[in-house]
């Protein structure tokens, strides 16, 4: 029948988007933990929870806050009092 189809087209849509929004919340939440380290952490802990409840949405609005701003990515130091030394880490 065609409604069988158009059941399936609408369940492997859902499908695709579940997976996508947990794509979103994998990367929120890595980005969160290991790449913003000035971030506070209770800041951090509102992130992760944001981006728990409010999957795909979360993730673009921690984009446009976070990530495109570079709000909390610090630049490494450098180490210009004798530009000849080996940089010993």
């Amino acid at each position: 029948m065609m409604g069988e189809g158009i059941v399936f087209a609408i369940w492997g849509l859902g499908v695709i988007l579940w997976i996508i929004g947990l794509a979103a919340i994998i990367w929120v939440i890595y980005d969160v933990v290991t790449k913003q380290k000035t971030m506070p952490d209770g800041e951090k802990v509102i992130w992760i929870i944001v981006a728990l409840f409010l999957n795909i949405i979360g993730a673009i609005i921690y984009y446009i806050i976070v990530k495109a701003s570079h709000k909390y990515e610090g630049e490494p130091e450098e180490n210009n009092e004798n530009p000849d030394e080996p940089i010993v880490f």
